[in-house]
């Protein structure tokens, strides 16, 4: 009888995590083409300016041994928030569209990353980015779809830059590695902001170091516990377990590669939305 009652529970609990993150990722946003932005000037040669990013990032940014960034929010200055918001204000007030796309891209999510954190900022103290619900509602989670930013005209949330620009038109699946959603469970914030020389080191480098830390793929009992983050995009992983196996194998080192090319269980999804705030503050 014992035995009858422990498979069904565990059937039970499979069932419910099948369940949970079927959930889950419908609730995730979908690439939606945003067409008036799929536009760009492969001829264009403008530099955008963003010097006044990386110094925040290089004054706020810790990084500690085991390659996890987080912020030092309580420690920014008046001086340095004003900035910020500047910076902000500069790349919305750009002409986007007559840019390359490699500028484009890193000053997409350069933006997303700066207003994230000047969001933060604006709402102190809080202690999840979730408790950030400006037009309120019962449903409310977060800040990700208010429009926070006109740019040409059009007003602009952090949902469309992620879900309607940027997956869309890149299609790439390193972008999960540099939008930084401000919480312990997303991928690192870099130290440095994205330009159009670094952005590829960049986005390899997110993924090195998120996919090598148990926040992104975690071992246990030869499976893995990996993020929610590729149960809530799959389809940007190649939407079956092979795919993002093979995916995670690229980035990996050591004996978590050895285990992922052995295509492991999949024994759960975990996510932090504890903002990623340095200890000190």
């Amino acid at each position: 009888m014992n035995t009858i009652i422990r498979i069904v529970v565990s059937a039970g609990l499979v069932m419910c995590l099948s369940g949970f993150m079927l959930f889950e990722k419908l609730f995730a946003p979908k690439p939606d083409l945003w067409t008036f932005w799929d536009v760009s000037d492969a001829a264009d040669v403008t530099t955008v300016d963003h010097a006044v990013w990386s110094e925040f990032l290089h004054r706020y940014v810790a990084r500690s041994a085991d390659n996890v960034t987080s912020l030092a929010y309580d420690r920014v200055t008046p001086e340095d928030r004003q900035k910020l918001a500047l910076y902000v204000d500069y790349l919305s007030a750009l002409t986007v569209r007559s840019f390359s796309k490699t500028s484009q891209l890193s000053l997409w999510i350069n933006l997303y990353n700066a207003r994230t954190v000047l969001l933060i900022l604006e709402n102190a103290p809080v202690k999840s980015i979730t408790d950030i619900k400006l037009s309120g509602g019962l449903f409310a989670f977060g800040p990700w779809g208010e429009k926070l930013m006109q740019i040409e005209g059009q007003a602009i949330s952090l949902n469309d830059i992620e879900h309607r620009i940027l997956r869309p038109i890149w299609r790439d699946p390193r972008l999960h590695y540099a939008l930084n959603c401000a919480s312990w469970g997303c991928p690192n914030l870099q130290e440095t902001a994205f330009t159009p020389q670094n952005t590829n080191y960049q986005l390899d480098r997110g993924a090195y170091d998120y996919i090598n830390h148990p926040r992104g793929v975690g071992q246990e009992n030869r499976g893995v516990i990996l993020s929610k983050i590729y149960a809530w995009f799959a389809s940007d992983f190649g939407d079956d377990t092979a795919a993002l196996f093979a995916h995670l194998s690229r980035y990996a080192d050591g004996e978590l590669k050895k285990l992922l090319q052995s295509q492991p269980t999949i024994n759960g999804y975990e996510y932090s939305w504890k903002l990623n705030k340095t200890a000190d503050n």
